[in-house]
């Protein structure tokens, strides 16, 4: 009997959906209409079932009432409100009548497997390319926040008092971050600055539960520096310093050359040479700026600011510590996966910033960068370097000499990740000590040293104070608690702890793993409750394949988060960062674009771009305390960004990109230059593209205006020497230093600067800080009543 086929029925093609033609030069193509879709129609799930009319329409108005102009309620500062491009009535009727169109003759489908848009969302389909959504907060924290009441002042105590959290009520939440949307400026708004960082260790069922100094105690008090630590004089530590290529006739090492650089406004520029530990005040050269720049010597790949717990910070100065890791010479170059062995000479260098000695008047004490001491290392220059996030140091009024300073990690050539106790300057300066010189101190083992013999730690972040999590050279992702081992140190002539076995070992990449980061948020009960005295689970991690995972160690795998191959090519995934703000991680996919995405169940991978520098990211990093992104790229450029923006394009707002400054580097002369001043720029989309497309449609003949028209969109090729390796928020030290950021380059140079942002138009909205944190009484009264609203929805 011949088998009988069944009948072919048409069904979607979701390429046809799209908008796009498939057809060759012959004409030929699917038999199937494209089907095109008013993107502003619908910003749901393109497999949703049908609503009814009047859901539709419910839904309509509020998709009208949340995410389109203007965003404050009624009542609010008149100088915000935007006049609604069409009322209410018609924008429903839009849509019932948009829905019943839906399907229109577009002619044959072109080739492609994208959508529309330009930005195609790898994760879950984009409902719209002008449609932002809001960022989800992970967990609902109980409790108040403290909040600043005054601008801050560098080295003075601030004025802080008690406010609504952020998750204290949907209505606190939609009024916060719609009032983040409104920062025009290149740091964060210092009247809603909160620290919504999370850490089990934090102290509860006390009456100041809610402390900077309860939320981030002091650990490891048991720990001190150990017994072995000596101090140097110059020519001995001149092995661990940085040095120049060449040696001298003897074969001895000779100190690195200065640093030749152009400082100042664009075309009033004087020249500097900076010798290796010395610093100079940008305000020398433009009254107005706080930075400060510093030579370190060689590259730099780690920098990470000291924490100092709230209490010893007035005894301190309001002193501010940083690490600094600089590679032993310029042209070092480490092979990936190949380890040194020890001892390989090497520093990290401690910078302090604080007032300046003597003390000057309160308008023009901008403070110094001065380096304090330099711990001389046996275990080869460091890749990452980051200290303990919760304050390890001991009570400035310890009788313990030498005081600690605090623990700091790193993952070192050698193949290890290591944690130092790292000594108090100074307690360890000899009385004879010349002031205007670092002390040198020999630290020659750590307190705790983990190796694994098959492959070589990479890349590291801190959990809380307990948990680490390491990237290896082979793809695999080890976590660790360390807490207990630490716990265990009770004397300086402890040796150093290395028989540590892993919690998880985990294989995710395919090859070395260049990045990583913590999803900083609690574990869930059963109810659905948080656990705030366990462990983060989620790792955030990229690697030299390309690819971007979401790892929960409780399963044992990772899941494909994002993929960075683009038109054939294979992009390395070099930073990662989390957000608490965004309530998610953010990194780099194809073509340079800074992408944030969302680790809320509720809107799990979605994702937007919220930059695109000119230059390969080396380094992004978010703050607890704010949305501001600082990110560095190849191209000598450090930008920030407000990550916390209008959710749709087009509004009063603009999305601002703000170049804190860019490196220039001449190889004819050998001398560098640092811009400052720069404007701030609208976000462009995708502007390596634009460059091409302007070139090719501009019709211009002229080069000079062909760049113009390409909105200046740099060559795509730089020196080496000027990249901006690492970037770093200051986020350990309290609401009033959450404006500094630290940013380290190729050429040794490394800079400080005092960020704040400011509001459109210079008007707080909503009336005042009050009237956004919903603290007066009669909104308290309201608040009671709006209980039973989900807690933390925008």
């Amino acid at each position: 009997m011949t088998r009988t086929l069944r009948p072919r029925k048409s069904k979607p093609s979701y390429v046809a959906m799209a908008g796009v033609e498939l057809d060759d030069e012959n004409g030929a193509g699917p038999s199937k209409r494209a089907v095109a879709f008013d993107e502003d129609a619908d910003s749901g799930s393109d497999f949703a079932p049908e609503k009814d009319p009047d859901a539709q329409e419910a839904e309509a108005e509020n998709e009208e009432d949340e995410d389109m102009e203007p965003d404050f309620e009624e009542g609010d500062d008149p100088d915000f409100n935007q006049p609604r491009s069409r009322s209410l009535s018609r924008r429903s009727t839009s849509v019932l009548e948009t829905k019943s169109k839906l399907v229109v003759t577009k002619g044959p489908p072109k080739p492609s497997l994208s959508r529309a848009s330009k930005r195609q969302m790898y994760v879950l389909p984009t409902p719209s390319v002008h449609h932002r959504h809001r960022a989800v907060p992970l967990y609902t924290r109980m409790g108040r926040v403290e909040r600043l009441e005054t601008r801050p002042s560098l080295f003075k105590k601030p004025k802080i008092t008690m406010s609504n959290n952020f998750t204290q009520n949907s209505k606190v939440a939609d009024r916060v971050n719609k009032s983040w949307g409104y920062n025009v400026g290149s740091g964060p708004l210092w009247e809603i600055v909160e620290d919504r960082g999370w850490y089990k260790e934090a102290v509860g069922n006390v009456p100041d539960m809610d402390s900077d100094g309860n939320r981030r105690p002091k650990v490891y008090r048991n720990i001190q520096v150990k017994a072995v630590w000596e101090v140097l004089n110059q020519s001995e530590a001149a092995l661990y310093l940085p040095t120049d290529v060449a040696i001298t006739d003897e074969g001895n090492l000779k100190p690195p050359p200065p640093v030749t650089c152009l400082l100042g406004p664009f075309g009033k520029q004087t020249e500097r040479k900076l010798e290796m530990f010395q610093s100079q005040k940008m305000s020398e050269f433009m009254p107005e700026s706080p930075a400060h720049t510093f030579n370190a010597g060689a590259p730099v790949w780690g920098i990470d600011w000291c924490p100092v717990h709230s209490d010893d910070r007035e005894a301190h100065l309001f002193k501010q510590y940083l690490a600094v890791a600089p590679f032993p010479t310029s042209s070092h170059s480490p092979e990936i996966g190949v380890r040194v062995a020890r001892p390989s000479h090497a520093c990290i260098q401690i910078w302090s910033f604080g007032p300046t000695q003597p003390p000057l008047e309160e308008e023009s004490n901008r403070g110094e960068m001065k380096c304090e001491m330099v711990l001389c290392l046996e275990g080869g220059p460091a890749h990452e370097l980051k200290w303990c996030p919760l304050p390890a140091h001991d009570d400035f009024s310890s009788p313990t000499r030498p005081r600690k300073l605090g623990l700091l990690s790193g993952a070192f050539e050698d193949g290890s990740w290591s944690v130092y106790a790292v000594p108090d300057p100074a307690d360890v300066k000899p009385a004879d000590h010349e002031p205007s010189q670092p002390v040198y101190v020999k630290l020659p083992e750590p307190l705790l040293r983990i190796e694994l013999e098959e492959t070589n730690c990479w890349t590291f972040d801190w959990a809380n104070s307990e948990l680490v999590a390491i990237g290896t050279t082979n793809g695999i992702i080890a976590v660790y608690d360390v807490g207990p081992h630490l716990k265990a140190i009770g004397s300086p002539n402890s040796p150093s702890i290395t028989n540590i076995l892993p919690t998880h070992y985990l294989t995710v990449h395919q090859s070395a793993i260049r990045a990583l980061a913590w999803i900083r948020a609690p574990p869930a009960t059963s109810t659905g409750a948080p656990r705030t005295d366990g462990d983060p689970t989620v790792i955030a991690s990229g690697g030299y394949d390309g690819m971007e995972c979401l790892t929960d160690i409780r399963e044992g795998h990772g899941s494909v988060m994002n993929s960075a191959h683009g038109f054939g090519s294979l992009d390395v995934i070099n930073a990662m960062a989390f957000s608490p703000f965004g309530g998610g991680p953010v990194t780099i996919d194809h073509e340079n674009v800074v992408k944030a995405y969302s680790a809320s169940p509720s809107m799990l991978g979605r994702g937007h771009t919220l930059l695109e520098p000119q230059g390969p990211v080396w380094s992004v990093n978010a703050s607890d305390f704010h949305p501001q992104l600082a990110v560095g790229s190849a191209d000598g450029s450090c930008t920030t960004t407000n990550s916390l923006r209008s959710t749709r394009r087009g509004g009063s707002v603009p999305f601002f990109i703000h170049k804190v400054y860019q490196l220039d580097y001449s190889r004819n002369l050998g001398v560098y230059r640092m811009l400052d001043r720069f404007l701030p720029q609208e976000t462009q989309d995708r502007p390596a593209a634009k460059a091409k497309t302007a070139k090719e449609k501009a019709g211009e003949t002229d080069p000079a205006k062909v760049r113009i028209k390409a909105n200046s969109v740099g060559t795509g090729a730089w020196s080496r020497e000027v990249g901006v390796h690492r970037v770093t928020w200051n986020i350990c030290n309290g609401l009033a230093a959450s404006g500094l950021l630290a940013s380290a380059t190729a050429s040794g140079l490394c800079r400080v600067d005092e960020l704040w942002g400011r509001w459109i138009k210079g008007k707080v909205p909503y009336g005042g800080i009050e009237h956004i944190r919903r603290e007066l009484e009669d909104e308290a009264m309201e608040m009671d009543g709006d209980s039973d609203e989900s807690v933390g929805s925008s």
